[in-house]
């Protein structure tokens, strides 16, 4: 190939080198196989300089090094399990097998080795290898030893190389994998159906974000990706499934940062009969379990024995009217009009469009003086009426609703609250807000007002953001860094 680099040029004719002695150098499988771990542990019985010759072994892994030492060389081979020591010797394996061998191996390649359970002079848990096969020749090199991918971009767009290189973030990856598999195994214990709601709908709503448009040439109409899960799953309590729970993808076309993505994993539950206090202990019930889950999983990580310290309950609470009130000194603030809160919204350098709903103008003063200050794990509570359109009114405190929102590291991880399930409240509520942008059509789902005419019942609902929730859990200081294909500017 033309644009191959000398390196790349070298690795192929090695790998043509294979070929015309009759050994693929990309061949279909290798069975019988064992983790690196295994042999580890069989090894624990050898003194040092010993092997097991009746116990015959098979690996499989990456090259990470070699090492020759005069007819002797050392290879360090890799899987998902960990390393382990190859021996090659020119007298076990033949003189022209171990030079031919040594001639055509570089890290990087995958590799399968044959051989028995050793221990090396120096105590090293080995595999004396009696044959080699090549799995997989690298045509490429892999990134340099000590320093892997230090250009972050890089890592983002070539996460592979990312994780080839780093045993840190192979290790997040996987214990964002099963933190995930335990906030399922939880939700199941505790009775709650998981279901799958739809990407593509006529109208994206449940939340207060811009969806991104595409168009079905099948059915003629435009569709929007949705961007929350909340009002398909509502409508399953109105059919009678009455916990039920989704783990997925939403989209939303907007700003990109440290906490934000255009795609994104969530988690949302909504549970019938059961009100928002009834979550915020179902809530501390899985940080727990999480915290406990995260010091087994990053046993090394002090982010994430910190992490494990913050989520185990109680947690504090604050209130948000009166926080942001001491906060920020203003007084009176459920009596602001929309001008007043739009002008204190732009003292403080906000941007918003005019006209926006007054709950909009709150939350960019609550997420200017408190957000920061969250800096441990927090629940705020009892949000003004005027912020949140699918919530129930609060049954004590007027101009509010039952709503709560955790944060963390001053970012928000999940926000739930008692829902409303009064059609004619709730078509009001969207009407409200609708109007006050200028768009009587944007968000407004028509269907699921009508689903509520049928009756829903009582029920609390939460959405928590999975890729925050990881962030919090394993100390990662960027969204990008928790998910493996982050969407990242072209070159």
């Amino acid at each position: 190939m033309t644009d191959a680099t000398p390196l790349e040029r070298e690795r192929r004719q090695k790998a043509e080198r294979l070929r015309a002695a009759g050994r693929e150098p990309f061949p279909w499988s290798f069975p019988g196989r064992r983790l690196t771990e295994e042999i580890r542990n069989e090894c624990a019985s050898l003194g040092p300089g010993s092997e097991a010759p009746d116990r015959p072994v098979r690996v499989a892994g990456r090259l990470k090094a070699i090492r020759v030492h005069g007819r002797t060389a050392f290879a360090d081979l890799e899987d998902r399990a960990g390393t382990i020591q190859l021996l090659l010797r020119a007298d076990t394996m033949g003189e022209a097998e171990f030079d031919g061998w040594l001639r055509d191996l570089d890290p990087g390649d995958l590799v399968g080795a044959d051989g028995v359970p050793a221990v090396s002079k120096r105590g090293e848990p080995s595999v004396h290898v009696r044959a080699l096969t090549m799995l997989a020749k690298a045509i490429a090199p892999p990134p340099e030893k000590y320093h892997g991918l230090q250009d972050v971009e890089e890592r983002l767009r070539r996460r592979y190389l990312d994780l080839l290189a780093s045993s840190e973030s192979r290790a997040l990856f996987r214990a964002r994998t099963h933190l995930v598999r335990e906030i399922r195994r939880h939700l199941d214990e505790v009775g709650f159906l998981e279901v799958e709601t739809p990407v593509l709908l006529p109208v994206a709503s449940g939340a207060a974000a811009t969806p991104f448009v595409t168009r079905s040439r099948y059915l003629d109409t435009e569709l929007q990706l949705r961007i929350a899960l909340e009002l398909p799953l509502k409508r399953l309590l109105v059919g009678g499934l009455e916990q039920v729970y989704e783990l997925g993808k939403s989209f939303r076309n907007e700003d990109m940062d440290t906490t934000h993505s255009p795609e994104f994993t969530e988690l949302e539950l909504y549970w019938a009969y059961a009100d928002y206090q009834d979550m915020r202990r179902l809530v501390e019930e899985l940080f727990g379990r999480l915290a406990r889950h995260v010091v087994t999983l990053l046993p090394d990580s002090k982010a994430a024995l910190e992490a494990s310290r913050e989520f185990t309950p109680p947690f504090a609470t604050v209130d948000f009217v009166e926080e942001l009130e001491r906060r920020s000194g203003i007084r009176d603030l459920l009596e602001k009009s929309p001008d007043e809160l739009r002008d204190l919204a732009r003292k403080i350098g906000s941007t918003v469009p005019d006209p926006s709903p007054p709950g909009v103008y709150l939350d960019k003063l609550f997420e200017h003086y408190v957000e920061p200050h969250l800096n441990h794990l927090t629940f705020v509570v009892d949000h003004p009426a005027v912020t949140t359109p699918l919530a129930k009114r609060h049954r004590a405190k007027p101009g509010r609703v039952e709503r709560f929102e955790m944060f963390y590291r001053g970012f928000e991880l999940g926000n739930a609250y008692t829902e409303l399930n009064d059609p004619d409240e709730q078509e009001h509520r969207f009407r409200e807000q609708l109007g006050s942008q200028g768009d009587d059509a944007y968000a407004y789902d028509a269907d699921f007002v009508q689903a509520l005419r049928h009756g829903m019942p009582p029920a609390t609902g939460i959405g928590l953001g999975i890729d925050r929730l990881v962030m919090a859990l394993t100390g990662a200081a960027s969204i990008k860094d928790v998910i493996l294909f982050p969407l990242v500017r072209p070159r």
